[in-house]
């Protein structure tokens, strides 16, 4: 069985959605398959978008912003991952995305949270989500969603929703097994298997029993998922999908052990931000038509400390007592310098005052997921003591390192040690995602050295790939992914023009998901 498409997208989260709108805007005629249902690790995000430099939400909060200054400051971040000109259209480009989500449907509020927080509650939508502070930067530039609870969710509802309205055809339940490729080495289409339309509801059903327990119990989700790919595996049917370009937007590679342990063998005991999508498979397709990758070894884990905010006042030493960190940075720098401190471990050490604030701070800084954890924090999680010798005894950290260390900066006892490393894996898991991915021309998304090939998102090397802040993957989503729909389909226009050949034919078939 055979479809046909201008423009074929392989996976359906931020990137892959962004890349199928701005295809069909530019008159393509697209096809977006995914192995599930859509939506990856974008439905399960907190929904924030990084922006900056005068959006509109930042302008009615009273914020001053330029593309300048926030390019000024992803350099500390980005590094030389992109050219400085890429991040200068990134940043130039920033507000004009967000009002270009905006016109999809998709909601943002300019209420600021006025402390620093991993995520805010209900009642704040723009918040400081990266290192934004320790850089002596004065505007906030995470744009949560608006939605109530974690807004991944409503971000890709709406995306979706945008690409059925525009006339994308969506195969879900479908695996893309193969890139094929002309004698010149050209991608002209995918290989996949797709379920039939009896097995798919069951397929749903068992995914998303997964997903959840995934997260937080990766043997356990790795046994729920099984019965998925036994049924893939079993009664998915070969469909042949003919594309005048093809369009990598698969995610990265978190839930494939094997990459793991080859790429980023020091990372282990983190919370696997992603799905069972995130297996490496895009990548894998790229590598397999002659790509090449960048970067496959960052991997960002995030250790928060906050909120409550209180607890940013706290002093985060490792275990010779010596300061291991800077707590007014992003959880990713912190997480990263807890993994290059003696043994990866580390402790945050709380005077008595400050554990009274932190106290009354959390039932109105956090919503319920960061309860649960910062209860446990301040109860079963620390260890007490009169004095600073003696807490520190108690928490197996050098005495001596931490009295040198605190000095005269701490408050009255008693004193708390929370324990705080990374691979502090009861109650305390830290979230983790892959950052490399294919080498792409930065003008167009087009796959480094594949001709017909282009890539987004986390399949891609992109804004993120060096080091992560809130928001800065989905807005890397959003740029990457538009700006790989519009170069495959103006690709595609440009070859029909030449005469060298077109994709023509109807896209219906048993397979279709029409709007």
């Amino acid at each position: 069985m055979t479809e046909t498409a201008d423009v074929v997208v392989v996976g359906f989260g931020a990137a892959g959605a962004c890349a199928a709108i701005e295809a069909a805007d530019a008159g393509a005629r697209v096809l977006v398959l995914d192995r599930f249902g859509g939506g990856g690790a974008t439905a399960i995000s907190g929904g924030v978008v990084y922006a900056g430099g005068g959006t509109r939400q930042q302008q009615a909060a009273g914020v001053a912003d330029t593309p300048q200054e926030m390019a000024d400051y992803l350099r500390e971040e980005v590094g030389d991952t992109v050219s400085a000109e890429t991040l200068r259209r990134f940043c130039e480009q920033s507000a004009g995305m967000l009002d270009w989500l905006a016109g999809l449907g998709v909601p943002f509020d300019a209420r600021i949270c006025p402390y620093k927080t991993s995520y805010p509650t209900d009642r704040h939508y723009l918040y400081f989500s990266g290192s934004e502070q320790a850089f002596g930067q004065k505007a906030p530039r995470g744009h949560r969603v608006l939605a109530r609870g974690t807004s991944g969710r409503t971000l890709y509802a709406r995306l979706a929703a945008a690409a059925r309205d525009r006339g994308v055809t969506i195969l879900p339940r479908t695996r893309a097994e193969r890139l094929i490729t002309d004698a010149d080495g050209r991608v002209t289409g995918v290989e996949c298997r797709t379920l039939p339309g009896w097995a798919r509801p069951l397929h749903r059903a068992l995914h998303r029993l997964s997903v959840q327990p995934g997260l937080y119990l990766p043997g356990l989700g790795r046994a729920l998922h099984r019965p998925v790919a036994w049924l893939e595996k079993s009664y998915g049917r070969p469909l042949r999908i003919d594309a005048g370009r093809v369009v990598l937007c698969a995610g990265g590679y978190v839930f494939n052990r094997d990459m793991m342990r080859e790429h980023a063998p020091g990372y282990r005991g983190g919370l696997r931000l992603g799905t069972p999508g995130d297996d490496g498979s895009g990548i894998r397709l790229g590598v397999a038509a002659g790509g090449s990758t960048a970067h496959l070894g960052r991997v960002s884990v995030w250790r928060f400390v906050s909120p409550p905010s209180a607890m940013l006042d706290g002093l985060l030493v490792d275990r010779d007592g010596r300061r291991a960190g800077d707590l007014n940075r992003y959880g990713a720098a912190v997480g990263e310098a807890i993994l290059r401190a003696p043994g990866g471990r580390a402790w945050l050490l709380l005077d008595a005052a400050t554990l009274a604030r932190c106290r009354r701070q959390l039932w109105s800084q956090t919503l319920w997921f960061q309860r649960w954890q910062a209860l446990w924090l301040l109860t079963f999680g620390r260890v007490t003591g009169p004095t600073v010798e003696a807490v520190a005894r108690r928490a197996g950290v050098d005495p001596a390192g931490l009295v040198a260390t605190a000095g005269a900066t701490v408050g009255p006892p008693p004193y708390t040690m929370i324990d705080v490393s990374v691979r502090n894996r009861t109650a305390y898991p830290a979230p983790m995602l892959t950052l490399g991915g294919l080498r792409v021309d930065e003008g167009t998304g087009q796959v480094v050295g594949v001709p017909g090939l282009y890539a987004a998102g986390r399949t891609a090397v992109g804004i993120c790939s060096r080091r992560y802040v809130s928001g800065l993957s989905l807005a890397d989503c959003v740029f990457s992914g538009r700006r790989a729909g519009r170069a495959a389909a103006a690709a595609v226009f440009a070859e029909r023009r030449s005469g060298r050949g077109a994709t023509g034919q109807d896209l219906g078939g048993p397979h279709a998901d029409r709007a």
